[in-house]
Protein backbone atom coordinates (compact mmCIF):
# COMPACT_ATOMS: atom_id res chain seq x y z
CA UNK A 1 0.00 0.00 0.00
CA UNK A 2 2.82 2.42 0.79
CA UNK A 3 4.28 1.77 -2.67
CA UNK A 4 1.05 2.90 -4.32
CA UNK A 5 0.82 5.97 -2.09
CA UNK A 6 4.42 6.98 -2.85
CA UNK A 7 3.95 6.64 -6.60
CA UNK A 8 0.69 8.58 -6.50
CA UNK A 9 2.36 11.41 -4.58
CA UNK A 10 5.20 11.49 -7.11
CA UNK A 11 2.77 11.60 -10.02
CA UNK A 12 0.69 14.36 -8.42
CA UNK A 13 3.86 16.42 -7.96
CA UNK A 14 4.69 15.87 -11.63
CA UNK A 15 1.24 17.24 -12.52
CA UNK A 16 1.91 20.28 -10.32
CA UNK A 17 5.31 20.72 -11.99
CA UNK A 18 3.67 20.63 -15.42
CA UNK A 19 1.27 23.35 -14.29
CA UNK A 20 4.16 25.46 -13.04
CA UNK A 21 6.00 25.07 -16.35
CA UNK A 22 2.80 26.00 -18.18
CA UNK A 23 2.55 29.18 -16.10
CA UNK A 24 6.23 29.84 -16.77
CA UNK A 25 5.74 29.63 -20.52
CA UNK A 26 2.70 31.92 -20.27
CA UNK A 27 4.77 34.43 -18.32
CA UNK A 28 7.58 34.39 -20.87
CA UNK A 29 5.03 34.70 -23.69
CA UNK A 30 3.44 37.73 -22.03
CA UNK A 31 6.85 39.46 -21.74
CA UNK A 32 6.73 39.03 -17.95
CA UNK A 33 10.19 37.53 -17.55
CA UNK A 34 10.03 37.65 -13.75
CA UNK A 35 6.92 35.45 -13.70
CA UNK A 36 8.37 33.16 -16.33
CA UNK A 37 11.60 32.77 -14.40
CA UNK A 38 10.11 32.13 -10.97
CA UNK A 39 7.45 29.72 -12.23
CA UNK A 40 10.28 27.90 -13.98
CA UNK A 41 12.20 27.68 -10.71
CA UNK A 42 9.11 26.34 -8.95
CA UNK A 43 8.62 23.81 -11.75
CA UNK A 44 12.21 22.58 -11.41
CA UNK A 45 11.89 22.22 -7.64
CA UNK A 46 8.60 20.32 -7.98
CA UNK A 47 10.16 18.06 -10.60
CA UNK A 48 13.09 17.29 -8.29
CA UNK A 49 10.65 16.50 -5.46
CA UNK A 50 8.58 14.25 -7.72
CA UNK A 51 11.60 12.31 -8.96
CA UNK A 52 12.83 11.94 -5.37
CA UNK A 53 9.42 10.64 -4.26
CA UNK A 54 9.24 8.15 -7.13
CA UNK A 55 12.82 6.96 -6.79
CA UNK A 56 12.65 6.86 -2.98
CA UNK A 57 9.43 4.87 -3.07
CA UNK A 58 10.96 2.39 -5.49
CA UNK A 59 14.13 2.01 -3.38
CA UNK A 60 12.42 1.71 0.00
CA UNK A 61 9.56 -0.58 -0.97
CA UNK A 62 11.39 -3.19 -3.02
CA UNK A 63 11.64 -6.73 -1.68
CA UNK A 64 14.85 -7.73 0.07
CA UNK A 65 16.44 -10.95 -1.17
CA UNK A 66 18.92 -12.61 1.16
Amino acid sequence: MSRIFGFVVGLVWLVFAAGAFRNSMAGWGAQASDLGFWWGVIGVLLTIAAVAALFGTWIHTRQQHD
